[in-house]
Formats: structure tokens, sequence, C-alpha cells
């Protein structure tokens, strides 16, 4: 191999493509080796060319060694000073061809990176290996072993840097918080020395480094990621293909249903912190979170890395060091990140080290990264350099809401007045809109019927529920209004409960009745009487009637003697009941809303917080809670006036009993002709719960007599629940049965 110089004033280059460039300085290095070989064979002579060199050391290479640097022969200084015209005349012709428009992989890095040219030139030095082998012969050759194939630090030192005094001033670029290494460009790894110095180590070009400086500049086409919109396809990140993904977004602001005031403001926004920004968009699941960082970027012709950082999180990477490729991946496409799955992080205090990879990560990160939350979170000093804004996507209105559901039903038939109910009753997201007309169409297939009313709903009940369920008791609701024995009052009462919750929408949002509603936009509803009476039942009722869940919260189990343990029960059932657009009925409300004492010590003073606080989280919902009491006298004045509706469940009369005796047993249940219910329903004082205990009780009787329902059978259930009550068997109510209950 000889060294033949690029003549020093001849042609300037020109670049007009990557694999131009690419030549250029690959020809330049070959350049460089050849030098390198002709001063290793003027200074070694002889044993240069000896056939084992490299496996021994003979005395006369210890002598060479030993004695002081040999001078380079002046020809040699010509032909170095020659190479270092041609590696600034290259690289004034690149860089000019870049600012043409020409792709150069090389000086995209360079100026991406704030690289200099001797890191340029260590980044040419390790890529030559990846596009031919011959250069680790020569590599092995000039390093003096066979097994020495990849350049060292000291082969580039040497190949690079004139005198010793560059070479200790060049250093700099290996060090952690140089670009090389910090961006994770460079390798340096040992080769088996264990502790090796630094000139001992062999770089080698990051897999994904090596993609970008080979790119083609082919374009691609649709809505592939380009690099910095380039046209030019983005390579993958290797080690984060499970966790990462790259594309040019597509959806503009037009084709999200949001208020045109709100989308003026992220415009605004970004637009004015020049991209280095973190915005936190706050909404609930379906909400359009990665929906607006779509448009922002479509709008800005920015492709966006998405990064699924939960499920990230929960592999064996290294946090700094998965983060530090996420950042790398998206300047080398110059794209926004969308951190997927941050709020889990944000909010669990044992992922420590991916908590603070990632807000260094954020700080660092010279562009957009958006970060959709569920729950509000705030930086409060964690961001230093970058900065830092919260938003709150506002929820659908009845309209938007209604608008969705008729464009996601598409072709589907639909009644319009069940469009409305569902926009009315269910206050969903865009997102879970979707989800529910989904899961209606796998249920109605399932069914082997049309997407009906009964489908839509079971899917938007479907989409709502969720936390809750962990909280509270969800109560299938069966029952329907054939099935209550009440007094005309109590059930108009009802009804109007109903009434105000189908058509609240209407109300509130399109006549505009919410603007002078600063709270209260729910319906609070008490329901008094003795147990059994039926307050449960008319729960479910109203549930059934208007399609929305039912949970039940029993009270004494939420009020706690540890202070402030209480607020936060109540607090995690009010958020996610916001999510599930549920019926809230809290049973027991006596445990917390008995008459307000005289404050006499603190904890008279705590009790009478934590009524305030359930008071101002009931007025907060905009749903139904229903409060249940036994005690209707000891509930305090103050608070019942603070409610919407009150409404009282009587014991029943001998009328109302017989009706309900009459109910009780279904059409299918064989009934013996001896059953008296008239004399049921007089002689018997009790509620339409114990009745129903004692006509079930009476049916499995009867089951295990092989015998239809008789009087005998009902007689021995309403012993059995005086018995649970307390109450005496006595001749005067059960008259000639006597004899059979106490059988």
């Amino acid at each position: 191999m000889s060294y033949t110089a690029m003549a020093d004033s001849q042609t300037t280059p020109v670049f007009g493509s990557a694999a131009d460039h690419l030549h250029a300085m690959l020809g330049w290095l070959h350049r460089l080796l050849a030098w390198q070989i002709a001063l290793t064979r003027q200074t070694y002579g002889a044993l240069a060319e000896d056939e084992y060199r490299g496996l021994y050391v003979p005395d006369a290479e210890v002598d060479i060694l030993a004695a002081s640097a040999a001078q380079v022969p002046p020809e040699l200084l010509e032909q170095r000073a020659a190479l270092e015209r041609e590696r600034l005349a290259l690289d004034e012709a690149a860089h000019a061809a870049y600012d043409g428009g020409a792709d150069l992989p090389l000086i995209r890095l360079s100026r991406l990176f704030g690289l200099s040219t001797f890191e340029c030139d260590l980044l040419l030095l390790a890529l030559a290996p990846e596009v031919d082998l011959r250069y680790e012969r020569l590599y092995a050759y000039i390093q003096d072993d066979v097994t020495k194939k990849r350049p060292t630090v000291d082969l580039a030192l040497r190949l690079l840097c004139i005198d010793a005094q560059q070479r200790i001033a060049v250093r700099r670029a290996f060090e952690a918080d140089a670009p090389l290494q910090q961006q994770q460009l460079l390798h340096l790894f040992e080769d088996g020395q264990r502790h090796a110095p630094l000139l001992a180590r062999f770089m080698k070009l990051d897999d994904r480094i090596v993609a970008e400086m080979l790119l083609d500049g082919s374009r691609t086409s649709g809505d592939e990621p380009t690099v910095a919109g380039s046209g030019r396809r983005v390579p993958a990140e290797p080690g984060l293909l499970a966790f990462t993904s790259v594309k040019l977004p597509q959806r503009r602001f037009q084709d999200l249903v949001l208020p045109d005031e709100f989308a003026g403001l992220l415009r605004r926004t970004v637009v004015e912190h020049g991209g280095r920004l973190v915005l936190a968009l706050q909404g609930k699941y379906g909400s359009g979170r990665g929906a607006i960082a779509e448009a922002l970027c479509s709008e800005a012709g920015t492709p966006l890395l998405a990064v699924a950082l939960d499920r990230m999180a929960e592999s064996t990477l290294a946090p700094f060091d998965a983060m530090a490729r996420v950042l790398r991946g998206a300047m080398l496409c110059g794209a926004a990140i969308l951190w997927n799955g941050a709020d889990r992080l944000l909010r669990d205090e044992a992922a420590g080290e991916w908590r603070a990879a990632l807000f260094a990560a954020l700080d660092a990160f010279d562009g957009c990264s958006f970060l959709p939350l569920d729950q509000s979170w705030e930086a409060r000093g964690l961001l230093r350099a970058t900065a830092f804004l919260r938003v709150q996507i506002p929820e659908l209105t009845y309209g938007e809401r209604e608008y969705i559901w008729r464009a996601r039903l598409g072709e589907l038939p639909y009644d319009e007045t069940v469009v409305k109910s569902l926009a009315s009753t269910f206050r969903l997201t865009a997102g879970q809109i979707r989800d529910a007309v989904a899961m209606a169409r796998t249920l109605a297939h399932w069914r082997g019927t049309t997407v009906d009313a009964s489908a839509l709903f079971a899917a938007c009940r479907a989409q709502s529920s969720g936390k809750l369920d962990a909280l509270a008791h969800k109560i299938h609701a069966t029952y329907s209004w054939n099935d209550i024995v009440l007094p005309a009052g109590p059930v108009e009462q009802m009804l109007e409960i109903c009434v105000q919750m189908r058509h609240r929408s209407t109300v509130l949002e399109a006549w505009g009745f919410d603007r002078h509603l600063a709270m209260g936009k729910g319906i609070n509803v008490l329901f008094a009487g003795q147990s059994g009476t039926g307050k449960t039942m008319a729960a479910e009722i109203i549930a059934t009637e208007l399609g929305l869940e039912l949970y039940k919260i029993d009270l004494s189990s939420m009020v706690s003697k540890y202070i402030g343990e209480t607020e936060k029960n109540l607090d995690r059932v009010f958020t996610a009941a916001r999510e599930a657009n549920a019926i809230l009925f809290f049973d027991e409300a006596d445990a917390l809303f008995g008459k307000r004492s005289e404050v006499k010590d603190a904890h008279d003073r705590y009790a009478n917080i934590e009524v305030g606080y359930l008071l101002q989280k009931m007025e907060e919902y905009d749903g139904v809670v229903i409060l249940a009491t036994n005690l209707r006298n000891n509930m305090d004045d103050a608070f019942v006036r603070r409610l919407h509706v009150a409404i009282d469940f009587p014991f029943p009369e001998p009328a109302d009993r017989l009706r309900i005796w009459q109910r009780v047993f279904p059409a299918s249940a064989p009934l013996a002709a001896d059953v008296d219910l008239q004399f049921l329903a007089k002689q018997f004082k009790l509620p339409g719960g114990n009745i129903r205990n004692i006509a079930l009780l009476a049916a499995y009787l009867a089951a295990e007599d092989g015998n239809s329902i008789g009087m005998t059978h009902i007689v021995q259930s309403i012993k059995r629940e005086y018995q649970k009550l307390g109450k005496l068997v006595t001749a005067a109510e059960f008259g000639a049965h006597l004899n059979a209950a106490r059988a």
C-alpha cells in the first residue's frame, strides 16, 4: 500500500449525495492510513517487514522504542500537511453542500451534537470496518497486533494528531460528558485486559449511528418517519424497538373535537417556547392527549417519537442508558417525544432511579416533550433548564358528545333519541365513545342481533367502570318500577330524579344554566326510612331507568379514627366515581351524618370537618349521590337543607303489604291453595325487605319437601325472621297458624 496525495489546488470537491461524501471521506482516510504505514516502515526499517512482527518484541524494536522520538522525514511531513489541507477542503465543501440542501449524515451529526472535526474523524475511523472489513487488517498492521482489528484510542491519536501536545488536548473527546460518550455515539471497550488504560481501549461505533451514517438518502412514502423532515427514513433504535415508535403524524387540529380557543392556546404555547418545553396534557383516557401531541407535530412538520415509558420501566434496561438512547433517537430524527405512561412513574415513589432518569431526560432534551397525565402533577423545581406547562384538556360538551356518537355510529341504524340519551347519560371521552361502539358491535355479534340501545348502554357502562370497583360494591340492578310498592309521592320524586338526570345536558349546557351554578350540578338525594322499606330497591330502579351503574358504599367503612384518613377515603371514591359515570349509594349514612354535636373537644371538631368535607365532595360531583338513613330524625337539619331531594320511605300499611306479598312470589313459583295473603298482610307488620326474606326461605323449605309453597312453609319462615328481629311468636299474630310456627 503506497501513499498518493490528492492534488492540493485542483478542483474543489462537490458532494451531491451522502454516498459521494462518504466515498471522499473514506478515500481521505485510506490515504491517511497509507501515510501512517509509510511512517511505520520509515521508523522501523526492516523490522516492519518481519513476518512475526506483533507476536514478539525483538531487541532492535526495544532500542527504537527506548530512544527519543524519531524525526519524521521532510517528505512525510509535507505529505501530512497535504492531508491536513485536503481534510479542510473536504470539510468546507461538505458544509457548503449541506447548507445548499445536500443530505450528508456526517455533517448533520456534527451540527446536531456539536462535534469537532476531530470527533467526526473518530466516527469515520470507527465506521470504516463497518463498510469494508479490509480496514480491520490495516488497523491490525499499523497497531502491530493481528488481534487488534478495531481502532484503539492510541491509533486514533497517532493518526489524527500532529504532536504530543495535541494528543493530550483531544483526550477531552473521550470523557463521559463529551458528546461522543454522553450521546452514546462511540463506545469504548476493553479486549481481555482488565482496567486497560484509555489508549488501549477499542472504539466501536454505535449500531444506530452506523445506520445513520450509511443512510443513502432514499426517500420514504406515506406517513413513514423522516430524518429532520428530509424525507429520509429513520433507522430503528437498537434495544428500544419494543418500547418506541416514530412517525410523522398526519392528524390535524381540524380532526379533533376541541374548542378553538384551547387549540389556539396550545399552538401559541409551543411557538413561544421555541420547542424547548415540557407540555403536560392532563385528561382522562381517550381525551385526546396523544392526538393533541400528533396535531401539534403535524402542523410543525415534526416527527413524533412515542415512548412506552411504563413498559420500559419494567424491563431490564438501565434507566439512564435507556433515556439517553431515547433522547439521541429523538435528536437524530428531529422529533418531539411523547412519554406515554409517565404518570405512573411520577406517582410511584419506588421507581426512584427511573424517575430520576426521566427528570434528567426532560431537562436535557432540546425539544418539545409531551407528558400525558390522568392526574394533576407539577414539576416544582425538578426542571431547571426547560419550561414546564400543564394544561387541562376540556371535557366534551353535550353537543360534542352527540356529534362524536353520530360520527362513530356511522352507517349503523340508530335512534336519534338513543344518541341523545347516550350523550346526556354518559360523560365519555372521544376515545371511550370509540371503544364503546366497537364493544357494542362485538356484543351484538355475540348475541346474534344488531347494535341496539341495550348493547350501546352496556358498552358505555363497561367503559365507565374501573377504579371504583376496588373501592365500592357494584350492585347489579335488576328491579323495575313494577317491583316497588310505595305511595304516589315518593314514586313521583324518584321519577323527577330520572327526569333531571335525563335532561341535565340540555338544561345545564344547551340552555346555559350551568353558568349560574358554580357547584351543585349533580343531584344529592336522601332516602330515609326503616330498614327493609325499599331504599336500596329504589336506588336500583333509578339506576336501571337511567342505564347507569350503581355502587354501594358503606359509610361506616369510610370513617377512620385517624385524622385525615376519612377525607382520603372519600376523595378516592369521588375521584373514581367521576370516571365511572355511576350513581353512588351511601348506606349507613348515620355513621357520619348524625346531629352535629356541640364542639367540646378536638374529636368533635374533627367529626364536623368530616361531615363538611363529604358535603363538599357531594356538591362537586355532577352525578347522582344517594344517602340512605334509618334515622331521619337524627339527621342534622342544616345538612338536609343542602340536599336536592329528600324521600321518606314509610313503613308499609296493610294494603301496601298485601301488594308486596302478591308481587314477591314469581309467577312460575308453585303456590299452594292454602296460602292466605290477606292474612299475612294484615297480621304481620313487616316491611318489604323482610317479606322478601320470608318468601325466599319458604320457597327453599317447600323445595326440600318436594311440595308447593304452602302456608306452613311461610309461617315457619316468618318465625325465623322474627327470631332474627328479636320478636316473639304470639297467638295474636299467628292465630290458627301458631302451632305451625312453634313446630
